[in-house]
């Protein structure tokens, strides 16, 4: 399968080397939600043919921005994550097009919200990187049954190494709404649902951190 390459030296068109090709992003999305294995993806990503999956998975893996885990026995499984590159990276990349889509997205009445859009409105992009200098925690999200774990570190985000002290738990809705609510009150109603539960200080600071 040939990539496309625009043969341009110029910056976009380098990065748009690695980045532009159809369902690229959409799996780096997935992957900022976590480790996920081959078949998570696929599902994940319906319309995607498996040999296409592979080969983008490939293509990011030789970019440095993914990496690939087989796990030992009993559980003899191959995963993929976002690489601490990725996360550097590629990360603002995503933010920069959810918040350039957030208000494209069909009312939240009108259909069920995923967790991972949840985590996406409600989490990501209420990150102030400035509001996080001097945090150190890792964190997880619990979101409508969905784990999200990633880590503050040096006032960006990253893929978590350690278990989280700090647990956020909060339904898909009331995180988009929180960011989308129609009305002050509304946003501050969907606020009051969102659970933050760790050591207090740094409960604070996440609170702080994420706008929660």
């Amino acid at each position: 399968m040939r990539t496309r390459n625009y043969n341009q030296n110029c910056p976009i068109a380098r990065g748009l080397d690695v980045l532009g090709e159809r369902w690229t992003l959409l799996i780096l999305r997935e992957l900022v939600g976590g480790p996920r294995r081959y078949g998570d993806l696929r599902a994940e990503l319906p319309g995607i043919a498996t040999n296409l999956l592979a080969e983008r998975l490939k293509e990011l893996q030789d970019a440095g921005l993914v990496d690939r885990t087989d796990l030992p026995a009993p559980i003899g499984r191959t995963v993929y994550t976002l690489s601490d590159l990725g996360w550097q990276r590629v990360l603002p990349i995503i933010q920069s097009i959810a918040w350039f889509g957030l208000d494209r997205l069909d009312p939240i009445d009108d259909g069920p919200v995923t967790p991972l859009n949840g985590f996406l409105a409600g989490i990501l992009l209420g990150f102030d990187s400035g509001k996080a200098a001097g945090l150190e925690a890792t964190c997880r999200a619990e979101i409508d049954g969905r784990r999200f774990d990633f880590m503050v570190t040096q006032g960006r985000l990253a893929g978590a190494h350690r278990e989280p002290v700090v647990t956020i738990t909060a339904g898909a809705a009331d995180l988009v709404t929180a960011r989308l609510g129609h009305s002050d009150a509304k946003r501050k109603a969907a606020l009051r649902r969102v659970s933050v539960t760790g050591d207090p200080a740094t409960v604070d600071a996440v609170r702080a951190s994420f706008s929660l």
